[in-house]
This record gives structure tokens, sequence and C-alpha cells, in this order.
């Protein structure tokens, strides 16, 4: 199998990390899509953001590797999930590294130089990252590959799905709950099947705890265009007035969340981390996802020799959704209304 340039640069890479144990180091693809370290301890890391002591009991140092088409540093999705992979190795004992910043023409580029380099489990957040997956899982069947928001199960892939419909649920019932104008929004980043079911029902949600509300949307045809989600933002704030949004664009939220900073009583729901805080003036609340626990369980697929041919769920009966911090902006009762409702989305009375 070829070797790329990336994937040579990965292997001295590599040789230099045994011998110094030193500082972090940067590489370009010829896609320009940059490779940053990630420590995931205090210490015994590796210039390839590992944890170097990661033995298993059959003493094997397992490896996962992230490919990521907007920033780990986005304060949103990307910024989530590279934690959640992180957190899962840490209490695994697995090696990690990501590449971020990849355009959609170097997905499997970048996928292929880490199944070169044989990383155990290669994981893909996005369901806009099916076809290279598929793609370079067929030329890579020793190498597994876990596919967030995905919808294939193969020997060597296992899909890792959120419940899309209870996270829509999650964010229309506090839009509409907390909108003074009556006019919330969402912007997706490309036009996914999952993001489509979040949308449809956090429009339902939003309209059974308030009738008259009125939803705005729109597809910033993009995850990482951080002044296209301003932009978007801005246009509804100003032609609709809306006050409240929730997004499924990545590093696209964050510029939305510069839009609504800019103007006064107007807030976002974060996904899918915690993202707020109690003094938050713009994200009053987050629907989390634990992609760490998702993550986690094919990690433990891969030790067991058990890895592929199903899609691992996540919900709200399981835990691996949950209700995010609240902001004090959001008041008391509205607070206590809102836990009801999860409570109902959980036992699948809420929407019927």
């Amino acid at each position: 199998m070829k070797k790329t340039m990336k994937t040579a640069f990965l292997f001295l890479a590599a040789a230099l990390t045994a011998m110094s144990l030193s500082a972090c180091g940067n590489s370009t693809s010829p896609s320009s899509a940059e490779t940053t370290a990630a420590d995931t301890s205090a210490s015994g890391t590796s210039a390839a953001g590992t944890t170097a002591a990661a033995e298993t009991a059959k003493g094997k140092d397992f490896k996962i590797a992230m490919v990521l088409d907007s920033s780990v540093s986005d304060g949103g999705w990307g910024a989530s999930c590279y934690q959640a992979m992180v957190d899962a190795a840490k209490d695994s004992g697995w090696e990690t590294v990501y590449t971020d910043n990849v355009a959609t023409a170097d997905y499997a580029t970048v996928m292929t130089d880490y199944a070169e380099l044989g990383y155990d489990l290669i994981f893909a957040p996005g369901n806009q990252y099916t076809d290279a997956v598929k793609q370079v899982a067929e030329e890579y069947p020793e190498i597994r590959f876990a596919l967030l928001n995905g919808t294939v199960e193969t020997d060597n892939i296992t899909s890792i799905l959120p419940d899309a419909k209870q996270i829509g649920y999650m964010a229309g019932a506090l839009a509409g709950l907390m909108s003074k104008t009556g006019s919330i929004g969402f912007i997706g980043g490309m036009e996914l099947d999952t993001t489509k079911a979040k949308l449809e029902c956090y429009e339902k949600a939003a309209q059974k705890v308030n009738p008259d509300i009125k939803v705005s949307s729109a597809y910033a045809g993009s995850f990482s265009d951080t002044a296209k989600g301003k932009e978007i933002a801005s246009s509804m704030i100003s032609t609709y007035h809306v006050d409240v949004m929730f997004g499924d664009a990545s590093a696209v939220d964050t510029g939305a969340r510069e839009a609504l900073a800019g103007s006064e009583g107007k807030y976002d729901i974060g996904q899918p981390g915690d993202l707020g805080s109690a003094d938050d003036k713009v994200i009053i609340c987050s629907v989390v996802t634990d992609n760490a626990a998702l993550i986690k369980a094919c990690m433990k697929d891969v030790e067991s020799g058990s890895f592929g041919n199903r899609t691992i769920y996540g919900d709200l009966s399981n835990g691996c959704l949950s209700i995010g911090t609240f902001s004090n902006l959001v008041p008391e009762d509205v607070q206590t209304q809102y836990k009801e409702i999860v409570d109902q989305i959980k036992a699948g009375t809420f929407i019927q």
C-alpha cells in the first residue's frame, strides 16, 4: 500500500517521540490540514498527544485517531467530540492523535494515512464522513472505524447514533419556553438526515410549549465557516426577531453565538458538550451527548475482538443524553418546567 508524504512524517514523528518524549509538534499534509498534539494526562504524554503508558491486560497499546473538518478548539461540536475521544481514551488507556481542519476532498487521504500507521480505531465525528469511511474501511479491512451519527454497519465499521429526535425535542422545548419574541432559529451545517431530524423535532417541541412560535432555519453549507454562522444569525435576528437559537453546525455555531452576544436578550442552546456555565450570557443551557461513553463502548469492542456490524445508540434512557448547566438567565420556574418536559421526552409521552 502506497505511503503518503504525511504518513512518512507521522512515522518520523513517532520515532522522535520515542527518543525525546518532549514537546508537541505540528505537520502539514498535502491538503494543508493541521495535525496537532493532544495531551491526555498531566504526565507520561508524548509528542503525538498520547498517554505513553497505555497498556491493556493483553500487553497491547491501543491507538485511536480522529479526523475532523473543523477545529478541535471551535468551542462547539469539534471541541466536544475531541474531548469525548480524549476522555474515553484516558479511561481505557488508549493513545490518541487527531487531524483537524481537513477539507472534504481530503477525508479519505488523512484516514488512509492513519490506516497505514496501523491505528486500531479511526473516529469520524459526523455523518458527512460516511463515504470516506466506507472507502477506506473497504481498503483496510483490519482497521476499525467509529462513525458518529452514522448508519453504516460492516465488519469493521460501527456507527454511533445519539437520538437526534430527542436532541431536537430537548432543544426545541427550551427554546419555546425561553423565547420572548415568539421567534426562534436553527442553523444546520449540511442537510444530513440527523440534522434534518433535529430541526423537525426542534420545531415540533417549540410549538408544543408555545403554539404561536415561529421557527426560522437555514443551512450554512459548511461546518467550519464561522463568518457564515454570524451572518445567518444576524439576519435572523434583524429580519425575524429571533431571540433563541440552536445549531447543528460545529464552528458555524460559534459564529452564530458571536451575533447573539452582540444583541441583548438573545440566547443559544449548545450541543453536544456542556458548553455554558451559570454565568454565561449567551448559552442558556446545552443538550449534552455523552459521546465519551459511546466511543468507550467502541474501544471495548476492539479490545474484545467483537467490533463491527452494529450501531451503538445513545439517548435519555441510558444516560447518553442529558441536560447541561443552566445559565442564571433561565428562571427557576422555567428550569423546573423544562426538567418535567425532559422526563416526558424520556418516557416517550411528550410528543406521540
